[in-house]
């Protein structure tokens, strides 16, 4: 079953006009099937590199390889080029050539100069994540949704995640195990083998630590404490694991240094089914931080970039977001009471000034209310996507 994707749209724009068009994100977030599905409309040839003989045939010799698999076609798919050697300078040959060339990755190395800074002015690029809500919706075929409909549905994708293999298997056992091979593929090929890391216990080790303390603030001291490691260790980890589309780190908001903490990042996963994995945690109940990481998982899918806010008199806003050169402050709620702002939030809004606020609810009921000038709109998750795509 192929489901329609949102970055669609978007791609069928830029294909015709870019010569270079790279689709980067996680392993398994339909990239390829993605890309093949489009294909199809075209006269297209497909080339994965984790065929030696193609991958041999680039790095050697690219006026072969292009003889071999991209001449007579109106596209070439290259499938996980972040593998092959001077891949940058290859793709520069072929583009400048005129070739049409679709190139996908599960790594942001790829976004690296030794890659698409020899393609400057020559390709865009798009991230494919796994299934948002609404695509997850689409892949059950639910159009008409309940409260109760809803909440269901955003219980399962916030349990088994988006990977589109995961969704599409009914069988719960089996997800489990797909993201269970999915996890050890990413940490052994996407992060050890492309970071150069050896120690994988340690490795291991840490991201488990990160899954079971999603939402909190990164302290470097405490995990070294914890997993026995090194500052720059950690930080090797850290980037390489958020390269390979594992984690995402949300930095703080702020404008007033005297006022408010600046350093640490908070910690997420980028899809909650692979934190429960890793933390082997696959709860009935509906946690709050894990909500509140699938929130974050939503935001980024819409194109956003999330900022977390805290001050040093301990208020503290899960999520800053600008749209349109304004600021949007967002809390997340297991369940709310339409009527009442929390304090941290109200001091947010004393301080920014901000047009409008959200308060996302996985129990609620629907309303707005107005704090300072700001009005502040309570809403499901459903409801924030179409207040944030206004």
């Amino acid at each position: 079953m192929y489901v329609e994707r949102e970055i669609g749209r978007k791609f069928g724009k830029i294909a015709g006009i870019y010569g270079v068009v790279a689709v980067v994100g996680a392993r398994q977030s339909g990239k390829t099937t993605f890309l093949k599905e489009r294909s199809r409309q075209v006269n297209s040839s497909y080339v994965l590199f984790d065929d030696p003989d193609a991958r041999a045939l680039f790095e050697d010799d690219i006026k072969k390889f292009e003889k071999q698999y991209v001449e007579g076609h109106e596209v070439t798919v290259l499938d996980e080029v972040q593998y092959c050697r001077d891949a940058g300078i290859k793709l520069k040959y072929l583009a400048d050539k005129g070739r049409k060339l679709w190139v996908t990755s599960s790594s942001e190395i790829i976004l690296g100069k030794e890659i698409l800074s020899y393609l400057v002015g020559r390709v865009s690029i798009l991230r494919l994540y796994p299934f948002s809500l609404d695509e997850f919706l689409l892949s059950k075929g639910q159009k008409a949704l309940t409260d109760e409909i809803l909440r269901r549905n955003i219980w399962e994708h916030m349990t088994y995640g988006g990977y589109p293999k995961v969704v599409l298997t009914d069988d719960i056992e089996l997800k489990k195990t797909i993201l269970r091979d999915l996890f050890e593929t990413m940490l052994l090929k996407d992060v050890a083998r492309t970071f150069s890391i050896e120690d994988i216990r340690t490795l291991e080790d840490f991201t488990r630590y990160l899954a079971i303390n999603i939402g909190g603030v990164l302290s470097y001291e405490k995990i070294s404490r914890e997993i026995k490691t090194s500052f720059q260790t950690m930080k090797k980890y850290l980037d390489a694991m958020e390269k390979s589309y594992i984690i995402v780190r949300v930095q703080p908001y702020f404008t007033n240094k005297s006022k408010e903490i600046t350093k640490q990042p908070k910690i997420y996963f980028l899809d909650t089914g692979m934190r429960n994995i890793v933390a082997k945690e696959f709860s009935a109940d509906v946690r709050g931080n894990l909500f509140e990481n699938c929130v974050l998982s939503e935001l980024l899918k819409l194109g956003f970039v999330p900022k977390c806010w805290r001050s040093k008199a301990n208020a503290e806003v899960d999520f800053v977001i600008e749209k349109d050169n304004e600021i949007i402050p967002i809390e997340v709620k297991i369940s709310v009471d339409p009527k009442n702002v929390e304090r941290s939030l109200r001091s947010f809004i004393i301080s920014y000034k901000p047009k409008k606020a959200i308060v996302i609810f996985y129990k609620g009921t629907k309303g707005s209310l107005d704090v300072n000038g700001c009005k502040v709109v309570f809403t499901d998750m459903v409801g924030m996507k179409e207040l944030l795509s206004e």
